[in-house]
């Protein structure tokens, strides 16, 4: 009688149904999966020393199990992992900018700005995982409700030129009522600097003599906001 040949459990097809990530998606639906599960639909084979879900908890693991810091490499980096190549790299990059860039294509209703947190979600989808520093306008109609968000000038990793003429010109071109300054930190920093002060000063003036309001001005970092509003600076 032959020998019964041992299954290979690095490869997902010789697992229970239940364990499998895509069926495990189609019978649970996208939240039954964990990070790793839903990373290993996307990088879909493994190598000969481990499955597709290992390879994805190896990955996940090289940045604490945090979807945000994965978002923050290049295709570079994700291939020093074992097992990474180019194809993996970026398609599982491709998928993280699409969901960055979903808040952008969902949002038909107006949206409200009643406070610096609101701001601060707005920017979100525009500045998160962001590494050189950009400079933002958000525009308000009449009602402060979000006519758009955009990006006056981007820079390095310590700053970026800001021309005050562009941002009105930005603001009066789409009929924007009021405006908010959005620039982010890179590094973390939440302390505004004192360029940042100067500058801020200059466009509430300008924005004055227009009889276009300056709001208030965030520092956007992923961990948190600085309001110059909130702060008793506007």
């Amino acid at each position: 009688m032959p020998r019964k040949k041992n299954k290979n459990p690095k490869v997902i097809a010789n697992w229970g149904i239940d364990d499998r990530p895509r069926e495990k998606f189609m019978n649970k639906g996208r939240s039954a999966c964990s990070d790793s599960e839903l990373m290993a639909i996307l990088i879909r084979a493994g190598t000969t020393e481990m499955s597709a879900v290992d390879l994805a908890k190896t990955l996940m693991a090289s940045v604490g199990n945090n979807i945000n810091e994965l978002a923050r490499l290049d295709v570079k980096e994700l291939t020093k992992i074992k097992g990474m190549g180019q194809a993996k790299a970026i398609t599982i990059l491709a998928a993280l900018e699409l969901g960055r860039r979903r808040r952008d294509i969902i949002p038909t209703r107006k949206r409200k700005i009643d406070s610096s947190f609101r701001v601060y979600e707005e920017m979100k989808p525009y500045l998160q995982d962001k590494l050189t520093e950009e400079f933002w306008i958000l525009l308000l109609n009449r009602g402060n409700f979000v006519m758009r968000a955009l990006q006056v000038s981007a820079g390095g990793i310590a700053g970026t030129a800001t021309d005050i003429k562009m941002i009105f010109k930005l603001a009066l071109d789409h009929m924007a009522s009021s405006l908010i300054l959005v620039h982010n930190h890179p590094s973390g920093q939440l302390v505004p600097s004192l360029a940042d002060q100067y500058l801020t000063e200059q466009i509430k003036e300008a924005g004055r003599l227009l009889d276009l309001p300056i709001l208030d001005h965030m520092i956007f970092t992923d961990d948190g906001y600085y309001s110059f509003l909130y702060s008793g600076e506007m």
